[in-house]
Protein backbone atom coordinates (compact mmCIF):
# COMPACT_ATOMS: atom_id res chain seq x y z
CA UNK A 1 0.00 0.00 0.00
CA UNK A 2 0.80 3.35 -0.90
CA UNK A 3 1.62 5.03 3.22
CA UNK A 4 3.32 8.53 1.99
CA UNK A 5 1.81 11.06 -0.56
CA UNK A 6 2.99 14.85 -0.71
CA UNK A 7 0.90 16.82 -3.31
CA UNK A 8 1.91 20.32 -3.91
CA UNK A 9 0.74 22.67 -6.62
CA UNK A 10 1.39 26.03 -6.90
CA UNK A 11 -0.62 27.19 -8.40
CA UNK A 12 -3.39 25.35 -10.32
CA UNK A 13 -3.78 25.94 -13.66
CA UNK A 14 -7.03 26.35 -15.76
CA UNK A 15 -8.16 28.48 -13.14
CA UNK A 16 -8.51 32.40 -12.88
CA UNK A 17 -5.88 33.72 -10.50
CA UNK A 18 -3.58 31.84 -8.38
CA UNK A 19 -4.68 29.19 -5.71
CA UNK A 20 -2.49 26.46 -4.53
CA UNK A 21 -3.33 22.60 -3.32
CA UNK A 22 -1.39 21.12 -0.29
CA UNK A 23 -1.44 17.77 1.07
CA UNK A 24 0.95 15.64 2.95
CA UNK A 25 -0.54 12.11 3.86
CA UNK A 26 2.04 10.10 6.43
CA UNK A 27 2.07 6.47 7.09
CA UNK A 28 -1.33 6.68 5.68
CA UNK A 29 -2.56 9.29 8.10
CA UNK A 30 -3.66 13.11 6.83
CA UNK A 31 -1.26 15.23 8.13
CA UNK A 32 -2.04 18.45 5.34
CA UNK A 33 -5.20 18.72 3.26
CA UNK A 34 -5.26 22.33 2.47
CA UNK A 35 -6.71 24.53 -0.59
CA UNK A 36 -5.23 27.44 -0.23
CA UNK A 37 -5.45 31.43 -1.68
CA UNK A 38 -2.30 33.23 -1.61
CA UNK A 39 -3.38 36.45 -3.85
CA UNK A 40 -3.28 40.33 -2.33
CA UNK A 41 -6.23 41.47 -1.31
CA UNK A 42 -8.02 44.07 -4.07
CA UNK A 43 -9.90 46.64 -2.15
CA UNK A 44 -12.65 47.63 -4.54
CA UNK A 45 -15.12 48.53 -1.54
CA UNK A 46 -12.61 51.19 -0.55
CA UNK A 47 -12.57 52.20 -4.35
CA UNK A 48 -16.26 53.22 -5.02
CA UNK A 49 -16.48 55.30 -1.46
CA UNK A 50 -16.48 59.06 -2.82
CA UNK A 51 -17.39 57.59 -5.86
CA UNK A 52 -20.85 59.31 -7.28
CA UNK A 53 -23.58 56.67 -7.87
CA UNK A 54 -23.31 56.65 -11.71
CA UNK A 55 -19.43 56.06 -11.20
CA UNK A 56 -19.92 53.09 -9.23
CA UNK A 57 -20.68 50.20 -11.71
CA UNK A 58 -18.06 51.01 -14.08
CA UNK A 59 -15.49 50.69 -11.15
CA UNK A 60 -16.62 47.50 -9.97
CA UNK A 61 -16.87 45.65 -13.34
CA UNK A 62 -13.33 46.04 -13.49
CA UNK A 63 -13.27 43.40 -10.41
CA UNK A 64 -13.41 40.62 -13.02
CA UNK A 65 -12.95 40.38 -16.48
CA UNK A 66 -15.16 37.36 -16.91
CA UNK A 67 -17.95 38.57 -14.81
CA UNK A 68 -17.58 42.18 -15.96
CA UNK A 69 -21.14 42.40 -16.89
CA UNK A 70 -22.29 40.83 -14.13
CA UNK A 71 -20.80 43.07 -11.76
CA UNK A 72 -22.01 46.21 -13.41
CA UNK A 73 -25.60 44.74 -13.50
CA UNK A 74 -25.77 43.89 -9.59
CA UNK A 75 -23.92 47.58 -8.84
CA UNK A 76 -26.84 48.86 -11.01
CA UNK A 77 -29.54 47.50 -9.26
CA UNK A 78 -27.94 47.64 -5.86
CA UNK A 79 -27.76 51.40 -6.75
CA UNK A 80 -31.38 51.73 -8.01
CA UNK A 81 -32.68 50.07 -4.47
CA UNK A 82 -30.68 52.26 -2.72
CA UNK A 83 -32.17 55.31 -4.85
CA UNK A 84 -35.39 54.35 -5.77
CA UNK A 85 -34.74 54.78 -9.61
CA UNK A 86 -37.52 53.11 -10.86
CA UNK A 87 -36.52 50.50 -14.48
CA UNK A 88 -38.63 50.05 -17.11
CA UNK A 89 -40.05 46.23 -18.56
CA UNK A 90 -37.86 47.18 -21.87
CA UNK A 91 -35.23 47.43 -19.79
CA UNK A 92 -35.25 44.31 -17.37
CA UNK A 93 -35.72 42.51 -20.84
CA UNK A 94 -33.20 43.90 -22.32
CA UNK A 95 -30.64 43.21 -18.76
CA UNK A 96 -32.09 39.22 -18.51
CA UNK A 97 -31.01 38.87 -22.04
CA UNK A 98 -27.80 40.33 -21.75
CA UNK A 99 -27.28 38.04 -18.32
CA UNK A 100 -27.92 35.13 -20.63
CA UNK A 101 -24.94 36.23 -22.74
CA UNK A 102 -22.41 36.40 -19.94
CA UNK A 103 -23.36 33.14 -18.45
CA UNK A 104 -23.09 31.31 -21.50
CA UNK A 105 -20.06 32.88 -22.74
CA UNK A 106 -18.12 32.31 -19.65
CA UNK A 107 -20.08 28.09 -19.60
CA UNK A 108 -18.13 28.14 -23.20
CA UNK A 109 -15.01 28.70 -21.96
CA UNK A 110 -14.95 26.84 -18.84
CA UNK A 111 -16.05 23.64 -20.72
CA UNK A 112 -14.57 23.53 -23.53
CA UNK A 113 -10.92 25.21 -23.03
CA UNK A 114 -10.65 24.42 -19.13
CA UNK A 115 -12.09 21.30 -18.25
CA UNK A 116 -12.66 19.19 -21.41
CA UNK A 117 -8.98 18.66 -21.35
CA UNK A 118 -8.62 16.74 -18.25
CA UNK A 119 -11.89 14.73 -19.50
CA UNK A 120 -10.01 13.82 -22.66
CA UNK A 121 -6.80 13.03 -21.16
CA UNK A 122 -4.89 16.16 -22.95
CA UNK A 123 -2.65 18.58 -20.76
CA UNK A 124 -4.36 21.46 -22.82
CA UNK A 125 -7.25 22.67 -25.26
CA UNK A 126 -4.37 23.27 -27.67
CA UNK A 127 -3.22 19.59 -27.50
CA UNK A 128 -6.64 19.06 -28.91
CA UNK A 129 -6.60 20.08 -31.76
CA UNK A 130 -4.63 17.75 -33.97
CA UNK A 131 -7.32 14.88 -32.88
CA UNK A 132 -10.15 16.76 -31.90
CA UNK A 133 -9.66 20.03 -34.12
CA UNK A 134 -13.78 20.39 -34.77
CA UNK A 135 -14.25 20.07 -31.01
CA UNK A 136 -11.64 23.24 -30.40
CA UNK A 137 -13.29 24.91 -33.92
CA UNK A 138 -17.28 24.84 -32.46
CA UNK A 139 -15.54 25.85 -29.06
CA UNK A 140 -14.06 29.10 -30.43
CA UNK A 141 -17.70 29.68 -32.53
CA UNK A 142 -20.17 29.45 -29.41
CA UNK A 143 -17.31 31.75 -27.33
CA UNK A 144 -17.35 34.22 -30.55
CA UNK A 145 -21.34 34.08 -30.46
CA UNK A 146 -21.09 34.78 -26.88
CA UNK A 147 -19.10 37.79 -27.30
CA UNK A 148 -21.25 39.30 -29.98
CA UNK A 149 -24.16 38.87 -27.92
CA UNK A 150 -22.96 40.35 -24.93
CA UNK A 151 -21.47 43.10 -26.83
CA UNK A 152 -24.71 43.64 -28.72
CA UNK A 153 -26.48 44.85 -25.70
CA UNK A 154 -23.61 46.21 -23.70
CA UNK A 155 -20.79 47.64 -26.18
CA UNK A 156 -18.77 45.20 -25.16
CA UNK A 157 -18.65 42.52 -22.61
CA UNK A 158 -15.69 43.40 -20.91
CA UNK A 159 -16.70 46.44 -19.00
CA UNK A 160 -19.52 47.49 -20.68
CA UNK A 161 -20.42 50.85 -21.80
CA UNK A 162 -24.25 51.13 -22.44
CA UNK A 163 -25.58 50.38 -19.04
CA UNK A 164 -26.32 53.24 -16.78
CA UNK A 165 -28.75 53.46 -13.53
CA UNK A 166 -31.81 53.53 -14.31
CA UNK A 167 -31.67 51.98 -18.12
CA UNK A 168 -29.17 52.12 -21.06
CA UNK A 169 -27.48 54.87 -22.47
CA UNK A 170 -27.81 53.27 -25.64
CA UNK A 171 -30.04 50.59 -26.98
CA UNK A 172 -29.34 47.74 -29.68
CA UNK A 173 -31.10 48.56 -32.74
CA UNK A 174 -34.08 46.16 -33.90
CA UNK A 175 -31.88 44.97 -36.94
CA UNK A 176 -29.18 44.13 -34.47
CA UNK A 177 -31.45 41.78 -32.10
CA UNK A 178 -32.47 40.31 -35.30
CA UNK A 179 -29.39 39.57 -36.43
CA UNK A 180 -28.13 37.85 -32.82
CA UNK A 181 -31.26 36.48 -33.15
CA UNK A 182 -30.36 34.23 -36.47
CA UNK A 183 -26.90 34.02 -34.97
CA UNK A 184 -28.14 32.23 -31.96
CA UNK A 185 -30.54 29.81 -34.01
CA UNK A 186 -27.55 29.13 -36.76
CA UNK A 187 -25.83 28.08 -33.51
CA UNK A 188 -28.26 25.34 -32.22
CA UNK A 189 -26.48 22.50 -33.81
CA UNK A 190 -23.09 23.37 -31.94
CA UNK A 191 -25.14 23.35 -28.59
CA UNK A 192 -26.93 20.15 -29.28
CA UNK A 193 -23.13 18.96 -30.64
CA UNK A 194 -21.81 20.27 -27.30
CA UNK A 195 -24.48 17.80 -25.35
CA UNK A 196 -23.12 14.93 -27.03
CA UNK A 197 -19.55 15.67 -26.56
CA UNK A 198 -20.70 16.26 -22.74
CA UNK A 199 -22.24 12.76 -23.00
CA UNK A 200 -19.45 11.14 -24.31
CA UNK A 201 -16.96 12.60 -21.41
CA UNK A 202 -18.77 11.38 -18.63
CA UNK A 203 -17.13 8.62 -17.98
CA UNK A 204 -14.11 10.80 -17.06
CA UNK A 205 -15.73 12.56 -14.17
CA UNK A 206 -14.73 11.03 -10.87
CA UNK A 207 -17.50 9.51 -8.82
CA UNK A 208 -17.88 11.60 -5.88
CA UNK A 209 -20.24 12.30 -3.95
CA UNK A 210 -20.49 14.44 -0.55
CA UNK A 211 -23.86 16.09 1.14
CA UNK A 212 -23.88 19.56 1.52
CA UNK A 213 -26.14 23.29 1.57
CA UNK A 214 -26.83 24.51 -2.30
CA UNK A 215 -27.87 28.14 -2.32
CA UNK A 216 -28.93 30.34 -5.62
CA UNK A 217 -31.62 32.67 -6.67
CA UNK A 218 -35.21 31.21 -6.73
CA UNK A 219 -38.18 32.34 -8.38
CA UNK A 220 -41.26 31.25 -9.15
CA UNK A 221 -41.77 31.80 -12.86
CA UNK A 222 -39.08 31.54 -14.72
CA UNK A 223 -35.12 29.70 -14.05
CA UNK A 224 -33.71 33.04 -12.08
CA UNK A 225 -30.17 34.49 -14.07
CA UNK A 226 -30.93 38.55 -13.27
CA UNK A 227 -33.78 38.44 -10.19
CA UNK A 228 -35.66 36.69 -7.70
CA UNK A 229 -34.94 35.74 -3.84
CA UNK A 230 -32.38 33.28 -2.11
CA UNK A 231 -32.86 30.17 -1.79
CA UNK A 232 -31.01 27.41 -0.24
CA UNK A 233 -31.61 23.60 0.11
CA UNK A 234 -30.18 21.16 2.98
CA UNK A 235 -29.20 16.98 2.08
CA UNK A 236 -32.89 16.22 3.03
CA UNK A 237 -34.27 18.47 1.05
CA UNK A 238 -35.34 21.29 3.27
CA UNK A 239 -35.42 24.86 2.07
CA UNK A 240 -34.95 28.36 3.06
CA UNK A 241 -35.48 31.38 1.68
CA UNK A 242 -33.87 34.99 2.29
CA UNK A 243 -34.98 38.38 0.98
CA UNK A 244 -31.84 39.80 -0.94
CA UNK A 245 -31.64 42.13 2.03
CA UNK A 246 -30.80 39.73 4.24
CA UNK A 247 -28.01 38.34 2.40
CA UNK A 248 -25.51 38.39 5.76
CA UNK A 249 -27.66 36.03 7.61
CA UNK A 250 -27.09 33.12 5.16
CA UNK A 251 -23.25 33.66 3.93
CA UNK A 252 -21.91 34.79 6.94
CA UNK A 253 -18.28 35.64 5.43
CA UNK A 254 -15.52 34.51 7.66
CA UNK A 255 -11.63 34.87 7.41
CA UNK A 256 -9.73 31.89 7.38
CA UNK A 257 -5.91 31.70 8.32
CA UNK A 258 -4.96 29.44 5.34
CA UNK A 259 -6.34 32.16 2.83
CA UNK A 260 -6.11 35.77 1.73
CA UNK A 261 -10.16 34.71 0.77
CA UNK A 262 -12.76 34.94 3.18
CA UNK A 263 -14.61 32.02 3.27
CA UNK A 264 -18.51 31.47 3.67
CA UNK A 265 -21.19 29.35 5.57
CA UNK A 266 -24.59 28.94 6.33
CA UNK A 267 -26.38 26.38 7.96
CA UNK A 268 -24.43 23.76 7.31
CA UNK A 269 -20.48 23.85 7.51
CA UNK A 270 -19.90 25.37 3.73
CA UNK A 271 -22.37 25.95 1.00
CA UNK A 272 -21.85 25.64 -2.96
CA UNK A 273 -23.20 28.12 -5.54
CA UNK A 274 -22.77 27.77 -9.16
CA UNK A 275 -24.51 26.09 -12.07
CA UNK A 276 -25.28 22.73 -9.85
CA UNK A 277 -26.39 24.98 -7.23
CA UNK A 278 -28.94 26.65 -9.76
CA UNK A 279 -30.06 23.68 -10.86
CA UNK A 280 -30.55 21.77 -7.94
CA UNK A 281 -32.72 24.58 -6.54
CA UNK A 282 -34.84 25.37 -9.87
CA UNK A 283 -34.26 22.37 -12.06
CA UNK A 284 -38.53 22.88 -12.86
CA UNK A 285 -37.56 25.89 -14.47
CA UNK A 286 -35.59 24.77 -17.28
CA UNK A 287 -37.32 24.69 -20.55
CA UNK A 288 -37.74 21.11 -22.60
CA UNK A 289 -34.77 21.20 -24.04
CA UNK A 290 -32.45 21.95 -21.29
CA UNK A 291 -34.21 19.24 -19.57
CA UNK A 292 -33.84 16.57 -22.01
CA UNK A 293 -29.85 17.65 -22.01
CA UNK A 294 -30.24 17.16 -18.30
CA UNK A 295 -32.05 13.68 -18.78
CA UNK A 296 -29.09 12.46 -21.51
CA UNK A 297 -26.09 13.87 -18.81
CA UNK A 298 -27.78 11.15 -16.36
CA UNK A 299 -28.03 14.58 -14.07
CA UNK A 300 -31.12 15.10 -11.89
CA UNK A 301 -31.55 16.99 -8.52
CA UNK A 302 -30.45 16.59 -6.03
CA UNK A 303 -27.23 15.86 -7.50
CA UNK A 304 -24.49 16.09 -5.26
CA UNK A 305 -21.38 15.49 -7.18
CA UNK A 306 -19.35 18.47 -7.65
CA UNK A 307 -17.74 17.52 -10.64
CA UNK A 308 -21.28 17.14 -12.78
CA UNK A 309 -20.92 21.27 -11.92
CA UNK A 310 -19.36 21.31 -15.69
CA UNK A 311 -22.55 19.00 -16.56
CA UNK A 312 -25.12 21.61 -15.07
CA UNK A 313 -23.23 24.31 -16.80
CA UNK A 314 -23.78 22.33 -20.39
CA UNK A 315 -27.49 22.19 -19.34
CA UNK A 316 -27.60 26.25 -19.09
CA UNK A 317 -26.41 26.92 -22.12
CA UNK A 318 -29.06 24.83 -23.84
CA UNK A 319 -31.23 26.39 -21.49
CA UNK A 320 -30.02 30.45 -22.28
CA UNK A 321 -29.76 29.54 -26.25
CA UNK A 322 -33.62 28.78 -26.49
CA UNK A 323 -34.67 31.13 -23.13
CA UNK A 324 -32.61 33.63 -25.43
CA UNK A 325 -34.58 32.96 -28.70
CA UNK A 326 -37.71 33.10 -26.87
CA UNK A 327 -37.09 36.20 -24.96
CA UNK A 328 -35.14 37.93 -28.22
CA UNK A 329 -38.75 37.38 -30.06
CA UNK A 330 -40.68 39.24 -27.59
CA UNK A 331 -38.46 41.93 -27.38
CA UNK A 332 -38.37 42.41 -30.88
CA UNK A 333 -42.30 41.65 -31.25
CA UNK A 334 -42.93 44.62 -28.68
CA UNK A 335 -40.47 47.06 -30.40
CA UNK A 336 -37.93 48.87 -28.75
CA UNK A 337 -38.25 52.75 -27.75
CA UNK A 338 -35.68 55.36 -26.53
CA UNK A 339 -36.69 56.25 -22.67
CA UNK A 340 -34.91 58.38 -20.52
CA UNK A 341 -33.40 56.40 -17.75
CA UNK A 342 -34.97 57.02 -14.20
CA UNK A 343 -34.00 59.26 -11.88
CA UNK A 344 -33.43 59.04 -7.88
CA UNK A 345 -36.30 59.41 -5.55
CA UNK A 346 -34.68 59.47 -2.17
CA UNK A 347 -31.55 58.21 -0.56
CA UNK A 348 -30.38 55.51 1.56
CA UNK A 349 -29.09 51.79 1.32
CA UNK A 350 -29.54 49.19 -1.72
CA UNK A 351 -29.15 45.69 -1.88
CA UNK A 352 -29.22 43.41 -4.81
CA UNK A 353 -28.22 39.93 -6.18
CA UNK A 354 -27.32 38.32 -9.72
CA UNK A 355 -26.62 35.05 -10.67
CA UNK A 356 -22.98 35.16 -12.60
CA UNK A 357 -21.18 32.05 -14.14
CA UNK A 358 -19.98 30.91 -10.69
CA UNK A 359 -22.78 31.69 -8.72
CA UNK A 360 -24.84 34.14 -6.31
CA UNK A 361 -23.05 37.44 -6.50
CA UNK A 362 -24.33 40.11 -3.71
CA UNK A 363 -23.73 44.22 -3.93
CA UNK A 364 -24.98 46.56 -1.10
CA UNK A 365 -24.24 50.72 -1.61
CA UNK A 366 -24.54 53.20 0.79
CA UNK A 367 -25.98 56.66 -1.00
CA UNK A 368 -25.72 59.85 0.90
CA UNK A 369 -28.02 62.50 -0.50
CA UNK A 370 -25.61 64.17 -2.47
CA UNK A 371 -25.39 61.17 -4.50
CA UNK A 372 -22.21 59.81 -3.37
CA UNK A 373 -21.24 56.36 -2.40
CA UNK A 374 -19.90 55.89 1.50
CA UNK A 375 -20.14 52.37 2.27
CA UNK A 376 -19.91 49.11 -0.06
CA UNK A 377 -20.22 45.76 0.78
CA UNK A 378 -19.27 42.62 -2.03
CA UNK A 379 -20.00 38.94 -1.83
CA UNK A 380 -17.98 37.32 -4.72
CA UNK A 381 -19.53 33.70 -5.52
CA UNK A 382 -16.04 31.75 -5.15
CA UNK A 383 -16.16 33.38 -1.56
CA UNK A 384 -18.79 31.24 -1.19
CA UNK A 385 -17.63 28.14 -2.42
CA UNK A 386 -14.01 28.60 -0.72
CA UNK A 387 -15.43 26.62 2.24
CA UNK A 388 -17.22 23.70 0.55
CA UNK A 389 -13.88 23.34 -1.84
CA UNK A 390 -11.72 22.82 1.35
CA UNK A 391 -14.50 19.83 2.92
CA UNK A 392 -14.75 18.69 -0.60
CA UNK A 393 -10.61 18.19 -0.52
CA UNK A 394 -11.10 16.45 2.96
CA UNK A 395 -13.36 13.89 1.42
CA UNK A 396 -12.20 12.78 -1.62
CA UNK A 397 -8.04 12.75 -0.22
CA UNK A 398 -9.83 10.26 2.52
CA UNK A 399 -11.83 8.45 -0.21
CA UNK A 400 -8.74 8.33 -2.21
CA UNK A 401 -6.13 7.12 0.44
CA UNK A 402 -8.59 4.94 1.41
CA UNK A 403 -8.55 3.40 -2.22
CA UNK A 404 -5.00 3.14 -2.21
CA UNK A 405 -4.71 5.89 -5.02
CA UNK A 406 -1.13 7.01 -6.11
CA UNK A 407 0.13 10.10 -5.67
CA UNK A 408 -0.27 11.79 -9.47
CA UNK A 409 -3.96 10.61 -9.43
CA UNK A 410 -4.70 12.51 -6.13
CA UNK A 411 -3.31 15.33 -7.41
CA UNK A 412 -5.22 15.02 -10.58
CA UNK A 413 -8.23 14.72 -9.07
CA UNK A 414 -7.60 17.60 -6.52
CA UNK A 415 -6.73 19.61 -9.76
CA UNK A 416 -9.55 18.81 -11.79
CA UNK A 417 -11.98 19.34 -8.29
CA UNK A 418 -10.88 22.85 -8.26
CA UNK A 419 -11.86 23.78 -11.93
CA UNK A 420 -14.85 21.86 -11.66
CA UNK A 421 -15.72 25.26 -9.37
CA UNK A 422 -15.17 27.01 -12.19
CA UNK A 423 -13.20 29.48 -9.33
CA UNK A 424 -12.97 33.56 -10.42
CA UNK A 425 -10.12 33.40 -7.45
CA UNK A 426 -8.89 37.04 -7.63
CA UNK A 427 -12.32 38.28 -7.40
CA UNK A 428 -12.57 36.13 -4.15
CA UNK A 429 -9.35 38.27 -3.01
CA UNK A 430 -11.58 41.54 -2.62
Amino acid sequence: MIRDITVDVHHVTRVEGHGNIQVKVRDGKIEQCDWIVPEAPRFFEAMVRGRYYSDVSRVVSRICGICSVGHSLVSLKAVEDALGIPVSKQTLALRKLLKMAENFDSHVLHIYLLVAPDLAGAPSAFAMVPDQGELVARALRLKRLGHEWGSTLAGRTTHPTTLVPGGFGVLPSKRELEDLRDKIEAALPDINATVDTMEALLPSIPDFTRPTEYMALGDNLEYPLYDGYVSTILPDGDRALYGVGDYRKCTNEYINEQSTAKFCKNRLDSYMVGALARFNLNYDLLCPQAKEAAKRLGLAPICFNPFMNTAAQVVEVVQMAYEGLRLLDEIVAQGLVEEAPGKPTRYGVGHAAVEVPRGILFHEYAIDEEGFTTSADIVIPTNENHGNIQLDFNALVAQMVEEDKGEDEIRQALEMLVRAYDPCISCSTH
